[in-house]
């Protein structure tokens, strides 16, 4: 049974992104948390922070949470989901965005959050946005991260971008392995370099890991030229048809790159591909 974290604000993004996840999990036995977080700074700003009745909190805050909560159940069930896998269980927090998922997350022994993406707007526009990006470097749980124009397809072809430093355990990867087997997808492991060298002993090393990890998967590598790796990566996503990225998160070199340090108009694939951040547990 898998526990799936749907944090949700109640926009069209975030229900794109809980739409994707009831597709992704169709054929698996999961718990889906739909969680919408009331942030004390929302609270403060409508009461004096020295005078917070309980009841006013209720009938303000609570109950109009709890009726659209209960409105995206209904448009789930409109989806047609498969009813005797999946189980949905509304939540109401208050606080800190991050606090209340790290909770949420361990309460619920989640497996992974999915969540959409929308890039901020004007100079400051960047892949991610402010929530996701805090969930994704803070939080240590597996995500699944929706682009708002992503609409779900069969993941087929998985790139999987490494600088073959391994600076994480191998068993971090068994969830991309188990999407893998469940979609028969095929991986494509891709390694750019900036400076047009060969790889090293260690990193030779760290390759013949991945293959005999990935072995009985088939997996391809793929080398690149680039100076930059966003363009090297989304050049290739273009040529392969690629359906999903996936990434580890304690690879901060390659992952920073491709995630933070780009424009959002220069990157056309962060408009419709998923990407699956993995974490190692504690």
């Amino acid at each position: 049974m898998k526990n799936i974290l749907l944090p949700t604000d109640f926009s069209e993004n975030s229900w794109n992104a809980i739409k994707y996840a009831v597709q992704f999990f169709e054929n698996l036995k999961c718990n889906f948390y739909l969680l919408h977080i009331i942030r004390s700074n929302t609270i403060v700003a409508h009461n004096s922070p020295y005078n917070l009745d309980q009841n006013v909190i209720e009938d303000l805050y609570t109950k109009p949470t709890k009726l659209k909560l209960n409105k995206i159940l209904n448009r789930i069930t409109e989806l047609s989901p498969n009813q005797e896998n999946h189980k949905f269980y509304t939540l109401t927090d208050y606080g800190f965005f991050i606090e209340s998922i790290r909770k949420n997350v361990e309460e619920k022994q989640i497996d992974f959050i999915v969540m959409g993406t929308k890039g901020a707007s004007g100079l400051e526009k960047i892949i991610l946005g402010t929530n996701t990006a805090d969930v994704i470097t803070k939080v240590k749980c597996n995500t699944l991260a929706i682009p708002e124009n992503s609409e779900f397809e069969t993941p087929k072809e998985i790139a999987f971008p490494t600088d073959f430093s391994l600076s994480h355990n191998l068993q971090v990867l068994q969830p991309i392995s188990d999407i893998i087997q469940r979609f028969a997808s095929s991986i494509r492991i891709v390694h750019i370099n900036k400076n047009k060298v060969d790889l090293n002993n260690d990193q030779k090393k760290n390759k013949e890991l991945l293959d005999d990890y990935f072995n009985t998967l088939k997996p391809s590598f793929h080398y690149l030229k680039n100076n930059k790796v966003e363009d090297a990566v989304q050049c290739f996503i273009e040529s392969r048809d690629i359906n999903m990225i996936c990434m580890v998160a304690k690879n901060l070199n390659y992952f920073q790159q491709i995630l933070f340090h780009s424009k959002v108009e220069k990157i056309s694939y962060h408009t419709d591909i998923p990407f699956l951040v993995l974490h190692e547990k504690n």
